[in-house]
């Protein structure tokens, strides 16, 4: 859909993204046949499909963000609002809003797949802490020592991202608690004067883009291993 903006035709999953679809795709295939052959736990299994093509469409409007945040961010040649143009500025801000949605949705993903396999594995972590995150799944997996395997895969990746979605989760509790990245530039440049010279340097872009890069990895990587282990378990 976003690539339409840059006169782009949509995009097609290939790779790793679309073994983690495909991974989905037919864990929700596997639902609907048990459904039609045996009318037996209909609406677990219901409430199964529905929250897996929940996470297929978060990770198609992810990718489209993550994307967007990388076409606009090309765009930015200079360093500081003060040496950009009008336009510049506004492919800036569009940046920044993509890459704010895209680190926001990083984590609402996660978490929608944790709630998702607390259900499925039967963890129970909602006894331990009401609102839980995907994170306090994988704790909690590894704390009962059940689904050794998944629970190994997934800390692997976890591990794996570590800094990177580290430094994605501050930004998102900025953005989220404290002051977000725009009004940050606004406040350097509201300083900027001939007495205080502090160069409105914006964030970087670069380092920024990595980081999103790394946290859609994770993402796509996590949903494929679950969804891989999760098949057996409801075709049992």
């Amino acid at each position: 859909m976003l690539r339409s903006i840059f006169g782009e035709p949509p995009r097609q999953w290939e790779g790793q993204p679309l073994e983690a679809v495909q991974a989905v795709e037919r864990f929700i295939r596997l639902l609907q046949e048990q459904e039609r052959q045996n009318r037996d736990q209909v609406v677990k299994r219901r409430t199964y499909a529905i929250w897996a093509e929940g996470l297929l469409r978060s990770l198609d409007e992810l990718e489209q963000s993550v994307y967007a945040a990388g076409r606009y961010a090309e765009r930015v040649k200079r360093s500081t609002l003060e040496e950009m143009s009008a336009e510049e500025r506004l492919d800036y801000y569009r940046h920044v809003y993509y890459d704010k949605n895209a680190f926001i949705r990083v984590f609402s993903l996660l978490d929608k797949l944790g709630t998702l396999l607390n259900d499925l594995l039967e963890l129970r972590t909602e006894r331990v802490k009401r609102q839980f995150s995907y994170f306090t799944v994988l704790r909690a997996m590894r704390q009962k020592n059940q689904h050794t395997r998944l629970a190994y895969g997934l800390q692997e990746l976890k591990e794996r991202y570590g800094d990177a979605m580290n430094r994605l989760r501050k930004r998102r509790n900025l953005e989220i608690h404290h002051m977000n990245s725009e009004l940050q530039d606004d406040l350097f440049q509201s300083l900027h004067s001939e007495k205080m010279r502090i160069d409105p340097y914006l964030e970087n872009i670069t380092l920024n883009l990595r980081d999103l890069e790394e946290g859609w990895e994770m993402v796509y990587r996590s949903l494929a291993l679950s969804f891989r282990y999760a098949y057996p378990i409801v075709k049992s």
